[in-house]
Order: C-alpha cells, then structure tokens, then sequence
C-alpha cells in the first residue's frame, strides 16, 4: 500500500499514492508574497527573475508571460533606479503573478517600487543605509502589506563578520542573517523570509541547516552565481535536493546563465524526482545507442519543449528502437518510437497507432493535446 502525499499542480490540490516515504518538511512561520503562501508547510513555491531591463514594461512583461506559462508562481525584478520602480505599476497591470522587487543599497528605491505595486522586496537590511532608512522601508512594507526578504550572500556579509570567521563559511553567512534579521525585528516586523546563498554547493547546505534550526522564519533556498545549464542545474539540484529531503526550504529559484524559462523546468523536474510536486508530463527517453535510426535528439527536444505548457501529469517516452522501445517504457501513458522510415506511437507499452516517420512530431502532439483537453474536462 502506498503512502497517502499531497502533491499541487497550478494551485489546485491533488492526491495520489506514492511507495515512497512522506518527507517531512519543518513547520515555519507563515507569511505571504501577494497571493502565494510561503512557509507553514504550504506548497513549496517556485520562483525566477527577469533579466530583461525593468524600465521596458514590453519585454519585462513578455518574459513574465512565458514564465507564467511554465508555472513559475513568484517572479523578481530588478529596480536599479527610480524608473525601474515606477515601472512596476505597468508590469503588475498585466501579470498574474506575484511580483518582488531586487533592491540593492537605496532604500528610496524599496519604497518608490513599494509605492507602485511591488508585493515583496528583496533586500539586505544591514546595507540599505542607518537606521532611518531602514525604518521607511519598514514602514512602507507594513502600510502595503509587503514581506521582506532577508537576503545575504557569500559577497555580502558584513567586514566585521568576516574579520572574525576569516572568509565566508556557513557560520558566518548565518551570523549575518541573524544580524539583519534583529534589524528588522527591533522595528516590529516579521514578515520576513531569508536566503543564505553561496556559489559553494557544501558551504550552502550547512549554511541552511544551521539557519534553520536557529530560526523558524521561512527559507528561500538557492545557490549563487551556479553557472550554466548543465554545471548550474548540478549543483543546485544538489544542494536544494539534499535540503529539500532534509525537510528545509519554503520557497527557491534555480539560477542559470540561461533563459530563465529553462529554471523553472529543472526547479519542477527536481520537485518530481523528490515525489514533492508534479506539474504536468514527465518525460522519459532513452540515451540512445547503435540501433536508433532516428533523430531521437531533436525529437526528444522537440516534444519536452511542448510538454512544458502542458498541465495533465503523464508519463511519456521518446524511445529511439521501434522494437524494443515500447516494452521499455511500457510504464508510460503514452509514447512515441520511430526507425526505416515507420513511425509508431504506443500507450502503456501496446501499438495505438503508426505513421509515416516524417509525421510522427506531428501526429504524436495531436494526441497529446486530446489527453490534456480530455484531463480538462474532468
């Protein structure tokens, strides 16, 4: 018998049975980013950031749209100056996400993006400036109903800290974290989640399983500056997957020098490789070897980059051998094969139809699509 999991797809719960053990995630304080809840044992949310320029609402508000369509549920911009700010009005008119703005140094700047619909700030209390400063991003934050993100990194901690820990290690990162965290409570406000990232896959797990037996404030995991595609998703599945099985994170992004498109695509294939949340097909391929005559690489592209607009959670194959393929993914709801010209597309490992090779992408979507409208009506 399995194991009774939640798993949430789009907001909308779900139940399945799952032979894998319940991970038990602490139970942290909850607060909200706009309509999202963060912490308390809530979905753990998935989160990106623009890297388009703020002050053009077009481009900003395009790059959002094709997150949105991914299932990214929280979204960062940058507000560099007082335009980036005003900006955000613009951008909020016409997204359905919650937005945070990244504020660096100018408390002005937390306030102006405040002022003009920002429901959640990224900062870093300790240099945002003196006190007074500090106290009219808090009290912008209480009159608009904004959390606060404590945010610190391996490039951030305070000259003081580091004089006493020598460079940035774990101890340190949470001496700084803790240190900005009183700032903000000495002034009565607690909506507050925190990020200790560093570019270190080790220096980050020890880093958060320290925060988080010293504080029960919700954590946004991450790690910093993690690369490209291949050495950024290694590291970061890693590191958060680790934390993730250790019951510690709220709420993540995934950073890549990439289109930020493709984090949202490993941040929910992490999610469903730790049986915590599924988000629409699950596809399964083979690697490959001397009996594929197909172009399996750019088939298999083609079909991952159309299941990720799909919400219905089903297992597909992109199998290479016309012979074996079916029987090695007889497991899947539904699949296609291909070689010498034939084409074939199965479903729980039997023959359901066969094409014309060259139809295959084709005939094989057509099908897909009547799965999701049929999951729909439901």
């Amino acid at each position: 018998m399995g194991v009774k999991r939640h798993y949430y797809q789009h907001n909308t719960l779900h139940l399945c049975l799952l032979d894998t053990p319940v991970i038990l995630r602490k139970k942290t304080r909850q607060i909200a980013v706009g309509s999202v809840p963060i912490g308390n044992r809530t979905p753990i949310a998935v989160q990106s950031m623009t890297n388009t320029d703020t002050r053009d609402v077009s481009a900003t508000v395009r790059q959002i749209k094709s997150l949105e369509d991914v299932g990214c549920e929280i979204i960062r911009v940058a507000v560099l100056d007082l335009e980036a700010a005003a900006a955000i009005e613009a951008i909020r008119d016409q997204i359905t996400i919650p937005l945070i703005a990244d504020i660096h140094f100018d408390h002005r700047l937390a306030v102006a993006a405040m002022e003009h619909g920002a429901q959640g700030i990224r900062i870093n209390p300790g240099n945002i400036g003196s006190l007074n400063k500090l106290t009219k991003v808090v009290h912008a934050a209480q009159a608009h109903d904004v959390s606060i993100r404590v945010g610190v990194n391996s490039g951030s901690v305070e000259k003081e800290i580091l004089k006493k820990y020598g460079h940035p290690t774990p101890d340190a990162l949470v001496e700084s974290a803790l240190k900005n965290i009183r700032l903000l409570e000495d002034l009565g406000f607690h909506e507050i989640k925190i990020s200790i990232k560093s570019s270190d896959v080790l220096t980050t797990i020890d880093a958060y399983r320290k925060l988080s037996q010293a504080t029960d404030y919700p954590l946004h995991l991450g790690v910093t500056e993690a690369g490209g595609l291949i050495g950024g998703t290694v590291k970061s599945s890693v590191a958060l997957g680790i934390l993730f099985n250790d019951g510690i994170g709220d709420t993540f992004r995934i950073s890549l020098t990439r289109d930020p498109v493709e984090e949202i695509r490993v941040c929910y294939e992490l999610l469903r490789a730790l049986r915590i949340r599924e988000r629409g097909p699950e596809m399964i391929s083979c690697p490959t070897c001397g009996r594929c005559q197909i172009n399996l690489f750019g088939l298999a592209e083609k079909v991952e980059k159309h299941l990720q607009q799909m919400e219905t959670p089903l297992k597909v194959a992109v199998m290479g051998c016309i012979v074996n393929g079916p029987g090695e993914a007889k497991e899947a709801d539904i699949g296609l094969a291909g070689g010498n010209g034939v084409g074939i597309i199965f479903k729980h490992g039997k023959l359901f139809k066969k094409v014309p090779e060259d139809e295959i992408f084709d005939v094989f979507i057509a099908e897909l699509d009547k799965m999701e409208q049929q999951n729909v009506k439901k």
